[in-house]
């Protein structure tokens, strides 16, 4: 483990796989131990660790799989919903400006859009009378 948020996974699958082959590991355990390896090999470009830890960055999946559950699944999952590409984006988008707290800034400028939109463009130099 260490050795991977080091940054070396490509280093720990081959240690993996030559374990596995020193100890005559029997087929069902070899076969996970080399499932282990070929995961490490196919992730090692996203598994940089250094980097994330140096800037800070959340490397534990827990993290990341509660914001989806969060942000995602406690909306779209609800049975019965039926959910076209669009209104899921519209609502995930202002889920996530709930979630950082960001709405009441966006909601300003949406208003401010919104009557520019609407009435300021229909009148002479963009201005609405008030």
């Amino acid at each position: 483990m260490r050795a991977v948020l080091d940054g070396h996974a490509s280093r720990v699958a081959g240690i993996i796989r030559r374990k596995a082959t020193y100890a005559e590991l029997p087929e069902v355990t070899r076969h996970n131990a080399d499932k282990a390896a070929d995961y490490l090999l196919a992730k090692a470009p996203y598994l940089d660790y250094p980097t994330a830890l140096t800037a800070g960055w959340p490397i534990a999946t827990g993290v990341i799989e509660g914001a989806c559950r969060h942000l995602i699944m406690d909306r779209m999952d609800i049975t019965g919903a039926r959910w076209g590409l669009d209104g899921a984006e519209a609502v995930l988008r202002l889920r996530a400006l709930t979630t950082n707290g960001h709405f009441d800034d966006y909601w300003r400028f949406h208003v401010q859009q919104e009557h520019q939109r609407v009435h300021a463009n229909r009148y002479l130099n963009q201005t609405a009378p008030t």
